[in-house]
């Protein structure tokens, strides 16, 4: 399968559940979730979906929500795109923004470093 169908899939199986998680969903452990990546398996029937929140410390109760509405996802998916398959989703927290600001701080510390102590 050329790769360029799968980058596009995931991408609008991405945008999709971006929208549904925002409008539809009403459980509070699932509030304030932001869609970051979808990696589809090379048969597309299955996907790792990353997210991020902006609540830290709850990346697990967001986890958990998350997968508690995977049923209602995958249904919206299905009425909503014309798909063969819907993918079976895994969620996974994406700790790349954590570790970019964690870098963004420490350069911080390192630039308000008055610069005779350097020396």
């Amino acid at each position: 399968m050329p790769q360029f169908r799968k980058e596009r899939v995931a991408e609008l199986l991405k945008q999709t559940m971006s929208d549904i998680i925002r409008d539809d969903i009403k459980d509070p452990r699932v509030k304030g979730v932001t869609i970051t990546e979808v990696s589809l398996g090379s048969d597309l029937k299955s996907a790792r979906v990353f997210f991020s929140s902006l609540d830290d410390g709850k990346a697990e109760l967001h986890c958990q929500g998350l997968a508690a509405a995977e049923g209602f996802i995958r249904r919206r998916l299905k009425a909503e795109l014309d798909l063969k398959y819907i993918p079976v989703m895994t969620f996974s927290y994406d700790s790349s923004f954590d570790h970019s600001l964690k870098i963004s701080n420490l350069l911080k510390e390192i630039e308000s470093v008055p610069s005779d102590q350097n020396d």
